[in-house]
């Protein structure tokens, strides 16, 4: 099961990234999460396979795991592009594809850790009769970074922490800090996107420190 500190690189300095994502693989961070919107899912453009690709073996050398998270409309076209560019699991929205199973499928054929998403207004009940690898709870509505976490999340959380059983991970996205983070871990979260306080921190390294003690982890990913 992915269980740690995912920091999202929307939130970081593209002109200097790879010195930025060092930092935070220095830190302890056990997941780089790459936020990929389409201007069609979600208003904004953001970054494809090619991002990927020049970040993967930087990661993957750190011991490091790349969580790709596609906001994007028909994610099963793209799947193969992204898993042969070097993601480690490829989550996949409920709402962008009218056929959430086979493009599940289809990440799993690639090789790469299922993960499905719920909007904000999107049922838990959702994931009942699918069976992801990790469920990914928005806690903003997505497309953007910096939102304020949405505090009904934490009801929703425990709801989707009851469909999926102990073993599966739990993700959550949007509007994470030191304090909501440790109230999404109390609701049964164990991977924890985080892009402004992170990126945007003075110090992201002591900035995955600060989550990681908030949420009671070592830094260790488990898959």
């Amino acid at each position: 099961m992915l269980r740690g500190i995912a920091p999202s690189i929307l939130a970081a300095d593209f002109g200097r990234l790879a010195d930025q994502v060092q930092t935070v693989l220095d830190a302890g961070a056990p997941v780089i999460h790459v936020d990929v919107m389409d201007g069609h899912f979600v208003p904004p453009i953001t970054m494809g396979p090619l991002v990927v690709e020049a970040l993967a073996q930087q990661v993957h050398d750190a011991g490091a795991k790349i969580d790709v998270h596609l906001m994007i409309e028909r994610p099963e076209r793209q799947v193969d592009a992204f898993a042969a560019a070097g993601a480690d699991s490829i989550t996949i929205h409920a709402e962008a594809t009218p056929h959430a199973h086979y493009a599940l499928q289809a990440v799993k054929e690639a090789g790469c850790l299922t993960g499905l998403a719920l909007n904000p207004g999107t049922p838990a009940e959702a994931v009942a009769e699918l069976a992801p690898d990790m469920v990914l709870c928005m806690t903003v509505n997505p497309g953007w970074g910096g939102q304020k976490f949405l505090e009904h999340s934490l009801s929703k959380l425990k709801r989707l922490r009851e469909l999926i059983g102990p073993a599966t991970a739990l993700e959550v996205d949007g509007g994470i800090d030191a304090e909501t983070a440790a109230k999404c871990a109390a609701a049964g979260a164990t991977v924890f996107v985080a892009g402004t306080s992170v990126f945007g921190a003075d110090d992201p390294g002591a900035a995955v420190k600060a989550l990681q003690t908030a949420v009671n982890l070592d830094g260790a990913a488990v898959l």
